[in-house]
């Protein structure tokens, strides 16, 4: 059957798995880090390690290119880095080389509504935001793996009010050392 004009094509894999997904170190890093930024599944994780990837692998083919020729998309990749809140300002092509997988999670929308302290934990900044109780620049987003850009982050909003702790009551002192049931009988 021969695909139409508008027919939907399979969807990329934007993930790439661990080559030794059962070696103890890679569970032992991939369960921390899921624990740590409250993801739902490795999948999140590995995602996040293959956008790292990605700019990386361009840094690394930029780098083997004379001066003159990679210093537009230089600037290019950067610029996009530095957008996303990956790297800060007056950031080189070697600081693309250091990303980390940690460097992306931090800049999802979960994290940072779990930071800024709208969740007490990166669970509760997922229900908040599945819930549709989150809200970046006015547009509610339900993705709890966007990735927020730097203009955007001090728009962040939350429509749940978080209660603050309220002490435990103590216990009641009692007022007299006689009994209320034998003033009634008196």
């Amino acid at each position: 059957m021969k695909q139409k004009v508008g027919d939907p094509k399979k969807p990329k894999k934007k993930y790439e798995r661990p080559r030794k997904p059962w070696d103890r170190r890679v569970l032992e890093e991939s369960t921390r880090l899921a624990g740590l930024y409250g993801l739902r599944n490795k999948r999140e994780l590995w995602r996040a390690a293959y956008i790292a990837g990605k700019y990386r692998r361009i840094a690394r083919k930029l780098l083997e290119l004379p001066k003159e020729q990679r210093a537009k998309s230089e600037k290019i990749i950067i610029g996009k880095l530095q957008r996303m809140g990956v790297l800060g300002e007056g950031a080189m092509l070697d600081d693309v080389l250091d990303l980390s997988t940690e460097s992306i999670l931090e800049r999802r929308l979960q994290t940072l509504v779990w930071r800024k302290g709208f969740a007490k934990t990166p669970y509760m900044a997922r229900q908040l935001i599945v819930h549709g109780k989150v809200m970046v620049a006015g547009r509610r987003i339900r993705q709890p793996g966007y990735l927020v850009p730097v203009e955007e982050e001090g728009l962040i909003e939350c429509l749940f009010e978080l209660e603050p702790q309220a002490e435990k009551p103590s216990e009641p002192q009692p007022e007299s050392s006689e009994s209320p049931v034998a003033n009634e009988a008196a």
